[in-house]
């Protein structure tokens, strides 16, 4: 559940989404659930060449099981809060 509460403080910031089959979507993050499912809208793929037939999305909805990684936003991401909330669930565990 870490990463779920923090990618929902991420909602409204872009994000750059690449997901196994080595898509890479840029979009803002409308909203994320419990599962890491995605939705972005204004989005634009990162390779454009690669992937011309994507070039008309502009929003979308990403299963969670096909995420390789989100790269998140430099301002976006506040370590020490990232390092506490690791350390109080470590030791509830």
């Amino acid at each position: 559940m870490l990463f779920f509460s923090y990618f929902k403080e991420l909602v409204g910031k872009e994000v750059t989404v690449e997901l196994k089959n080595d898509l890479a979507i840029r979009g803002t993050l409308l909203s994320v659930d419990q599962y890491l499912n995605i939705k972005l809208e204004n989005t634009r793929v990162v390779d454009q060449e690669k992937y011309p037939h994507m070039l008309s999305v502009r929003n979308c909805f990403i299963r969670g099981s096909v995420v390789r990684y989100v790269l998140l936003p430099p301002d976006g991401v506040d370590i020490d809060i990232l390092h506490d909330a690791t350390r109080r669930e470590a030791r509830g565990n």
